[in-house]
């Protein structure tokens, strides 16, 4: 009887998560689909300029589109190559004590909240970036892409290692008998069999990048035009909604343009996650084959 209760308990709670996804995109679809009857659907994705405020009003999301994909690829250029690097050097390459010191530091910068990074782009990335490349503002592109790359370090840097830990030991062991180097067999063997899950971080990386809120609120600029350079002020999808939301009125097409931004990040993120688990899933399943 006991057992039962347990069973139902943990049902419940694990169907819960189910139903408050459920709720979400319900919201999301609910509030964002009206703006699509007044404004159009291409004209809302392909518009060029976003002045919700002005008579008329316009809603063209194109430059806060295009801003949240520059600031994402500049991201990834700075997390993949320094979040694999650091995991292939954890894992592979350091001693025990230099395990021991770097891994948990790792830890400790994926658990800060991501305003103190949006406050320290702010406060000593910026300005530091202006009197380096003499722009008129450090609050930029550049800015936020630098400072988002390295908020992703932890979260590609701790899913690549625990990739590259299950690597089986006796591809190793095979490589170094056939003569090849340590350097061959990490580049050659460990690093293609681990190609999945490393994917599969870089992916939730991007993910992860993609959603962030407040630091680019807090360093990119803020300016809803199309960007035409890393070192001009831009705004993403994410502060857009988060800096707007507080002034649109209830039931108006400001707000239900917010939140039409909300469902197009939402299926975006969700496109990622899913890419993720089934490349994850594969390597799961080719890792069983092997071993």
């Amino acid at each position: 009887m006991r057992e039962k209760i347990y069973r139902w308990i943990f049902t419940i709670l694990a169907f819960s998560s189910l139903v408050f996804l459920a709720g979400i995109i319900v919201v999301l679809f609910t509030e964002g689909l009206p703006i699509f009857k007044t404004t159009g659907f291409f004209n809302f994705i392909f518009g060029q300029s976003w002045y919700p405020t002005y008579e008329p009003p316009e809603f063209g999301i194109l430059p806060i589109i295009l801003a949240s994909v520059m600031v994402t690829a500049g991201a990834m250029v700075v997390c993949v190559p320094l979040g694999v690097g650091s995991a292939l050097f954890i894992h592979e390459l350091a001693s025990e004590n230099v395990r021991s010191i770097l891994k948990p530091v790792i830890e400790i910068l994926s658990g800060i909240p991501s305003i103190v990074f949006g406050f320290f782009g702010m406060v000593i990335i910026s300005p530091f970036i202006q009197k380096l490349l003499d722009l008129p503002t450090g609050l930029c592109g550049f800015t936020a892409s630098l400072v988002l790359g390295i908020m992703a370090i932890p979260t590609i840097c701790s899913l690549s290692e625990d990739a590259l830990s299950y690597v089986p030991k006796s591809y190793r062991e095979a490589s170094l008998a056939l003569g090849a180097n340590r350097w061959q067999t990490l580049m050659q063997v460990v690093l293609p069999a681990a190609g999945s899950g490393i994917s599969t971080s870089i992916i939730l990386g991007m993910s992860r990048i993609a959603g962030e809120t407040m630091t680019v609120l807090m360093v990119a600029g803020g300016s809803a035009v199309i960007p035409t350079s890393f070192f001009l002020p831009i705004r993403p999808m994410t502060s857009t909604i988060a800096a707007e939301m507080g002034e649109a009125v209830v039931g108006s097409n400001h707000y239900h343009a917010l939140f039409a931004i909300g469902l197009i990040l939402f299926l975006v993120t969700l496109v990622f996650n899913v890419i993720a688990e089934l490349i994850s899933r594969k390597y799961r399943m080719k890792l069983g084959l092997a071993q």
